[in-house]
């Protein structure tokens, strides 16, 4: 994806090489990810790690799947930190992977889906949170949107494109994110 984006987008792209579940949880991802925009937003690391025509003040976070469930957190993150260049404009969340204690329909009606099946999504989640904390789908992380969802209605968050795919189990969940974008008053498309 990030290759694509380098090819067809007039912009700079970074990807971050974050550890993976399960030999590190949560909050590990969302630490490197957060780390990688802290490094760019130091002069001396920008200057000698991107082209100087980077503009630091029109950034975006995009990610497909786990990395659009990133994107939305470690922008929520970022918006709440006091960048000296560094600014988010976007974020690009597609596919985002995100769940719930509830089985939705389409859970159900897609039970046989290629790539994304129950089983599998259950045993990812159970392999990125942390031990200590229990087995539950409804932790923020992975029900961004539910019954513990962090209150997002005061924090900036920049304009947010969710892509939706019909074939995915996840749908119902991207959309409950988008609905839940909107009721906080943040801009989705």
């Amino acid at each position: 994806m990030c290759c694509r984006f380098a090819r067809k987008v007039p912009a700079v792209v970074v990807s971050v090489n974050y550890r993976l579940a399960p030999e590190h949880r949560y909050p590990a991802q969302h630490d490197d990810c957060f780390d990688v925009l802290k490094f760019l937003d130091d002069e001396e690391n920008r200057s000698k790690s991107l082209p100087e025509n980077a503009n630091l003040l029109r950034c975006f976070l995009a990610g497909d799947s786990a990395g659009g469930n990133l994107s939305h957190h470690v922008s929520q993150r970022a918006c709440e930190f006091n960048f000296r260049r560094l600014k988010i404009t976007g974020v690009v969340a597609i596919q985002p992977f995100f769940g719930g204690e509830e089985r939705t329909e389409s859970e159900s009606r897609l039970a046989g889906a290629p790539l994304v099946s129950i089983k599998h999504t259950d045993w990812m989640w159970n392999a990125i949170l942390p031990r200590s904390e229990g087995f539950n789908r409804d932790h923020p992380i992975i029900n961004v949107s539910g019954p513990k969802a962090v209150d997002i209605s005061e924090i900036e968050l920049p304009p947010i494109m969710v892509v939706v795919g019909g074939f995915d189990v996840l749908i119902d969940w991207q959309k409950r994110y988008c609905d839940w974008l909107k009721k906080s008053g943040k801009e989705v498309c």
